[in-house]
């Protein structure tokens, strides 16, 4: 299939992928407006967050049944309310209500994750195809493209009610276009009739490896902009950088990781993909100024750019078609307990030991990759 025809026959999950990245880099680029608009500091800041993996995790677990209830339209519907739920955090006007804005965010975007990841898989084994590393880089370039736009508008003087407010309604616009002809997800629910196949430690161990990448990488993204501005001294516009710069940097290497698979061992990968992600942390967390930092994302992107995606392809192909999709589901849910709670687990590590402490803890946390590999290459159903 030729390039142009895979961006066609993948459109509706790419776009999805595009749409959380957008409005997560906004996220991440004006948290230090957002910060400065509650009055709280980084620990504060920190467990405000913790409502919404809370909602997240919540969304997660209705998702299979949301997904079989609402049949082609599920993931237009998810991503459209992860969109209007990104609106709210710029919009409180009391610290209170920010964890509510933010459960909101949170609710879509677990019902969005599940939703894409699992079309992602169908629409791999259907048609043979490597497609993981294209919608994640989908997903970091729709990243550095909200960072950017929010660095410029926070530059110009917008306020985060502005800042959020039209992302959301570029979210929106990504939205729509998930809409596909045939864009039911088939097998996300498990039969009641006792036919079911188990799912086996195939996605408790991918779901491991995806926990760990994504900790350490959604953790990074969120408050390398704080570590510029606050630690290095950086304008706003240079710490909006550092998400994107991060980003960036995951999305050209996804691209490559595309290229790669197939032609690399999957397990070979992951091992290299956790030392370079590791080193680019701890080069990040020892910067002297926005430059080295910079280099430390750079480094970094390119190694944590290929473990999540090697991991979600790996669970799909391991995996029995029958529970193929309840599996990425399975996945999903465990890996994205590190994508939510790396941000405020590693607010509440800055608060009390500092931002250079919470990097250099991202670069230990990768190291783990090494020991579930091997339990994953072991694995069959």
């Amino acid at each position: 299939m030729s390039p142009l025809a895979t961006l066609a026959y993948s459109r509706p999950a790419l776009a999805a992928f595009g749409a959380m990245g957008l409005l997560w880099g906004t996220f991440a680029a004006a948290l230090p407006d957002l910060k400065a608009m509650l009055g709280v500091d980084e620990a504060e800041l920190g467990l405000l967050l913790f409502f919404t993996p809370l909602a997240a995790i919540t969304a997660m677990l209705l998702a299979p049944a949301f997904g079989a209830a609402m049949g082609r339209v599920a993931l237009p519907l998810a991503t459209a309310l992860m969109a209007l739920g990104f609106i709210l955090p710029g919009q409180v006007w009391a610290v209170w209500m920010f964890p509510l804005a933010m459960a909101c965010a949170g609710a879509g975007t677990g019902l969005t994750d599940v939703l894409m990841n699992a079309r992602v898989s169908a629409m791999e084994n259907a048609r043979r195809l490597h497609l993981m590393n294209l919608a994640h880089a989908v997903y970091s370039f729709g990243y550095a493209g909200g960072a950017i736009l929010t660095g410029a508008m926070r530059g110009a003087g917008w306020g985060p009610g502005w800042v959020m407010g039209v992302m959301g309604l570029l979210g929106l616009v990504c939205a729509a276009l998930t809409l596909e002809r045939d864009g039911r997800i088939d097998g996300l629910r498990k039969p009641k009739d006792g036919t079911a196949l188990p799912l086996g430690l195939i996605p408790v161990i991918g779901g491991g490896i995806v926990l760990i990448a994504f900790m350490t990488e959604n953790a990074a993204e969120n408050w390398s902009a704080l570590h510029i501005e606050k630690t290095l001294g950086g304008s706003p516009e240079e710490g909006a950088l550092g998400p994107a710069m991060l980003a960036l940097t995951m999305g050209f290497a996804r691209l490559g990781g595309q290229w790669l698979a197939g032609r690399v061992n999957p397990y070979t990968l992951l091992r290299i993909g956790a030392v370079v992600a590791a080193i680019g942390a701890g080069i990040a967390s020892q910067a002297g100024s926005p430059l080295g930092a910079y280099a430390g994302f750079f480094v970094m992107g390119i190694g944590a750019s290929v473990l999540a995606p090697t991991a979600f392809s790996l669970v799909g192909q391991l995996s029995h078609p029958e529970v193929r999709a309840r599996a990425i589901a399975r996945a999903t849910l465990l890996g994205y307990f590190g994508y939510f709670f790396g941000p405020p687990l590693l607010g509440l590590i800055a608060g009390t030991f500092g931002l250079r402490a919470a990097f250099l803890w991202a670069a230990f946390m990768v190291g783990a990759v090494f020991l579930l590999v091997p339990l994953l290459a072991r694995q069959r159903t």
